[in-house]
């Protein structure tokens, strides 16, 4: 990158946070209502990075809303039984702002799941912008929630980039003009984030301090 990482965009389920197990068994418990015995744990996984919306529209477009009723229900219900911080990352976000990176959380989520999984893994001290899906009209990869993210920061594209765990956030970050950074922790596999060609992948989120020249304290 030609100029220097001033800013850093984080998507959280599966990047900061390890929210694979809630995601998945709040898939098969909804789809259990309707679809007994059909899904199992590989059959939702290419559900996670679109939205609600996005995923039960493709499988029932009349039973949309229920649907994400039920899925957000037992989400929140089990959300601090399932949901553990990624190794290393609390140590890295804390050392980042510390150097005084600027950061903004990017999520396909609702806000109050967002804000919900920040405070359980304490990480909400560090991020002083977040955009969920409440705050957008078009979720990602298009660049509207990034962009908005860049703009609360006072950052441009040019300084900036975005992390995530799936190719919404990987496309995302192309569509508005930042670095990319995926991370080899995503549950669909390092090898199929690399069809997306990020600038960098992280092995541990501590890679990342060096990429953007930050010593570890």
């Amino acid at each position: 990158m030609n100029k220097k990482i001033t800013t850093l965009l984080f998507d959280l389920d599966g990047t900061l946070i390890d929210t694979n197990d809630l995601i998945v068994s709040s898939y098969l418990h909804t789809l259990g209502q309707y679809y007994p015995g059909k899904y199992g744990k590989e059959d939702v996984l290419p559900f996670m990075g679109p939205t609600l919306h996005e995923v039960f529209t493709g499988i029932d477009p009349e039973k949309v809303e229920e649907m994400i009723a039920i899925y957000r229900k037992y989400n929140v219900e089990h959300h601090d039984l399932l949901v553990k911080e990624f190794d290393g990352v609390f140590e890295t976000i804390r050392t980042l702002h510390e150097n005084g990176y600027k950061m903004a959380i990017v999520s396909t989520k609702v806000r109050n799941v967002v804000l919900k999984g920040l405070v359980l893994t304490n990480l909400d001290q560090f991020f002083d912008v977040v955009i969920s899906l409440d705050e957008v009209e078009r979720a990602k990869p298009d660049p509207e929630p990034l962009e908005k993210a860049l703009a609360a920061l006072g950052s441009t594209p040019e300084e900036a980039m975005m992390i995530g765990d799936n190719h919404h956030d990987i496309l995302g970050g192309k569509n508005a003009g930042t670095a990319t950074c995926g991370v080899a922790w995503s549950l669909k596999g390092r090898e199929y984030l690399e069809e997306y060609q990020p600038d960098y992948i992280l092995e541990n989120m501590a890679d990342l301090l060096d990429i953007v020249g930050v010593g570890i304290k």
